[in-house]
């Protein structure tokens, strides 16, 4: 099955798309959508937008994990990150992608086994679980592996316990 995971943000966007059969999980592709300061917020949606959907149709994933706000220090940088996450799910949305989303605790906590990890035991983590040689970068795209690696993880138990929240599913009648 064909996950990506999506750590979004405005000036940097990570993906990663991994394949994921039982335990086994491979890298197919990551990487990191990056709008300019400079240009304007409506078009570095619209980029991001397009840059998204065109990782999408590439590679065809079946399910979408996100990375939900959690706690922002800055109310700006919590609403641009806001509007990219909006973005995000709506190009995944128009795709008929099934969106979860996950708090950055519960990713760490999948992948580490402590909810408080530091970013580095997370990365030297990813970098285990698919098996890579070097630790993924940016650091957004780790960081978006992650997130994908969580949910695969957690697709048998998502239900039971409720570590997953659905964000959007296509309706049948669609």
């Amino acid at each position: 099955m064909l996950i990506i995971g999506v750590d979004p943000g405005l000036a940097n966007t990570g993906y990663g798309v991994i394949d994921a059969r039982g335990q086994s999980f491979q890298s197919v592709v990551y990487g990191c959508i990056t709008t300019p300061a400079d240009m304007p917020f409506p078009d570095r949606l619209v980029q991001l937008h397009d840059a998204l959907d065109d990782v999408l149709e590439l590679h065809k994933p079946e399910l979408c994990a996100m990375e939900s706000i959690f706690f922002a220090k800055n109310a700006k940088s919590a609403f641009q990150v806001g509007h990219a996450r909006g973005a995000a799910i709506l190009t995944a949305a128009l795709r008929g992608i099934p969106v979860y989303e996950y708090t950055p605790i519960q990713i760490k906590k999948a992948l580490t086994g402590v909810g408080r990890a530091d970013k580095a035991q997370v990365q030297y983590m990813t970098r285990v679980i698919l098996n890579l040689k070097a630790v993924p970068e940016p650091d957004h795209a780790a960081d978006a592996l992650a997130v994908a690696i969580c949910h695969a993880n957690s697709m048998k138990l998502r239900a039971a316990t409720g570590d997953a929240k659905l964000v959007y599913r296509q309706q049948a009648e669609r």
